[in-house]
């Protein structure tokens, strides 16, 4: 997959307040730290999972069974506050076409986006389908997230 851009300041919000006051080496443990049960308790699949945190980029590395089990995994770290660029290195088993990939502008909804990729506004759905857990409802989508659009199928 390779190196995916996000927005640094906006996304959820799991890394404390502050930073704390240590070395960058343990700043960066507790961020990767933070990540792997950020994935854990969105409950997404995966083999193998190694999280590294190197400044506001993020590591992935692992073994992963399907495609779009790498590309959640992905979404899912790289949609969180002060993460600005996720490297996916991970193995998928069942290799598969990637993803699209829509960044959200003001404005956007997911009947918009289906138009935009899909030629037809009620094929939300899939996107929503695509992008859960990590949104919860059609509704909730905000500007600079960046969401899966699946092949047409």
């Amino acid at each position: 997959m390779g190196l995916m851009s996000f927005f640094k300041g906006v996304g959820e919000k799991i890394f404390g307040k502050d930073e704390p006051a240590a070395a960058p080496e343990k700043v960066a443990e507790l961020k990767a730290g933070a990540l792997l049960q950020h994935v854990k308790t969105l409950g997404l699949p995966y083999n193998k999972l190694i999280v590294k945190v190197a400044g506001h980029t993020v590591i992935l590395e692992g073994e992963v069974a399907t495609q779009e089990d790498a590309e959640k995994i992905a979404l899912a770290v790289g949609n969180v506050e002060g993460v600005e660029a996720v490297d996916n290195n991970m193995v998928v088993e069942t290799p598969a076409p990637e993803a699209q990939y829509h960044e959200v502008k003001k404005g956007d909804t997911l009947s918009l986006i289906a138009k935009e990729y899909y030629g037809d506004m009620m094929k939300y759905p899939i996107i929503f389908e695509a992008n859960k857990p990590m949104l919860t409802h059609p509704d909730k989508i905000y500007p600079g997230q960046v969401l899966r659009i699946p092949p047409r199928s």
